[in-house]
């Protein structure tokens, strides 16, 4: 009886330990911290495609959506989607959105050019920087997606997620949180 009482118990801390775990994934800068400043990855779409650009240096202190990605997926480009279209509904708040694809991958620009135009993508930047990220911005090596939303180079919302964690509940809570940046307070 012992055993199994000490068997059940080892399983409840490791379970709560694993949840734990999930829950503290930190990546990118956090809420209330001022977003690290600039970095110029190559751009795939936008009026500086081809280029390296500074998209944080065009975006200023307008409300932004800016995402870090491992990989291309179709949950992340599901997400890209929704973010494109609530950057597009708010020009006149002058949102700014963009994804950077931390990879090395010499068939990256050719996948994300191809992903822009089957995406329809008319607002939304993709772009892609080292696998490490930009310097000073700490994202995560097991974070597969993050999220931050910022406004005044303030960051408002942080989602982190390992590979697979990224999901509709997920995409349609990031997206209930653009309203943050979009309040002047």
């Amino acid at each position: 009886m012992k055993k199994l009482l000490s068997v059940i118990t080892a399983s409840i801390v490791l379970f709560a330990a694993s949840n734990l775990n999930a829950a503290e994934l930190k990546s990118g800068p956090q809420v209330g911290e001022k977003v690290p400043g600039p970095f110029h990855p190559l751009n795939i779409n936008g009026e500086d495609a081809g280029e390296k650009a500074c998209l944080f240096c065009k975006n200023g202190n307008a409300p932004v959506a800016m995402i870090f990605a491992r990989k291309n997926t179709p949950e992340l480009m599901a997400l890209v989607k929704k973010i494109d279209a609530a950057t597009e509904s708010n020009k006149a708040a002058s949102m700014g959105s963009f994804v950077v694809f931390l990879s090395d991958s010499p068939e990256m620009e050719a996948e994300l050019k191809k992903a822009a135009k089957e995406a329809s993508l008319k607002q939304c930047v993709l772009s892609i920087d080292n696998p490490a990220g930009p310097k000073g911005y700490n994202v995560a090596k097991d974070s597969d997606v993050t999220v931050v939303l910022y406004r005044a180079r303030t960051v408002k919302a942080n989602h982190a997620f390992k590979a697979g964690e990224l999901n509709e509940k997920a995409i349609e809570k990031i997206v209930s949180e653009i309203p943050k940046i979009l309040e002047v307070k």
